[in-house]
């Protein structure tokens, strides 16, 4: 008997948010995001945020995204046995829009890395979901990833391979800054992001700025900036 044939793959919008998500410049984006996805309902993974009263979470998210006209559905996973739950991952899986906050990205890889719930992430964008990640969840996505304990270098989840996302690139610290900057591996781009901005993927592949703020590329100590709405060149 030969085999099912897979299901054709087709990625979504994916948006790498430098933090300070559901704030003020940040509704085109998101409303975009849903748009695009075809989304009615915004799937929320709370997990890096576990040590921060997540218990928030709900009532900032429904506050965010009803005028947006989304309902809101926020995953109780917080800990890892959490996202190894089966209910969690289908409803995941069938999302047309999924958000991971922000937190501690630490904390948020050793919940998602090989999880139920994280091939579902994969499995929802890859099927055309919108996928955002704010702060914590944009720097774990991409591979390597920026160590929040000093600025240098751990294993990401390598959604984006080759792409070092240095969240709240505007108001970070400068010698955090210039740490990334010299660590920073030979095959490897840094893109800072600041706040309630974000560096979106297409479906088609191709990559612009949205929000409030800028997306800066480090080619060494070169750096070149990008703007709300400018197209990023150089990335997969």
């Amino acid at each position: 008997m030969s085999a099912a044939p897979k299901a054709a793959r087709h990625d979504g919008t994916l948006a790498l948010i430098g933090g300070d998500e559901w704030t003020p410049g940040c509704e085109a984006l998101d409303r975009r995001l849903a748009e695009t996805a075809g989304a009615k309902e915004v799937v929320v993974i709370p997990a890096a945020a576990a040590y921060e009263h997540p218990e928030r979470i709900a009532d900032r998210a429904a506050a965010w995204f009803a005028p947006l006209g989304l309902k809101v559905r926020v995953l109780p996973v917080l800990r890892r046995p959490d996202a190894e739950d089966v209910k969690h991952a289908e409803t995941v899986r069938r999302a047309r829009f999924v958000y991971i906050v922000d937190g501690s990205p630490l904390h948020l890889r050793s919940v998602l890395k090989d999880s139920a719930l994280f091939d579902a992430v994969l499995a929802a964008y890859h099927g055309g979901a919108s996928l955002a990640a704010s702060g914590a969840g944009a720097t774990l996505v991409g591979d390597p990833m920026v160590d929040p304990r000093g600025g240098a270098y751990t294993v990401g989840l390598g959604v984006v391979p080759d792409v070092a996302v240095f969240p709240y690139h505007g108001t970070a610290a400068d010698h955090l800054r210039e740490r990334s900057i010299d660590l920073l591996p030979p095959t490897a781009t840094l893109v800072g992001v600041d706040g309630a901005t974000a560096l979106v993927r297409a479906a088609d592949g191709t990559w612009t700025v949205d929000g409030v703020g800028e997306v800066t590329l480090y080619h060494g100590r070169d750096t070149t900036r990008f703007g709300v709405g400018d197209a990023v060149p150089g990335l997969r």
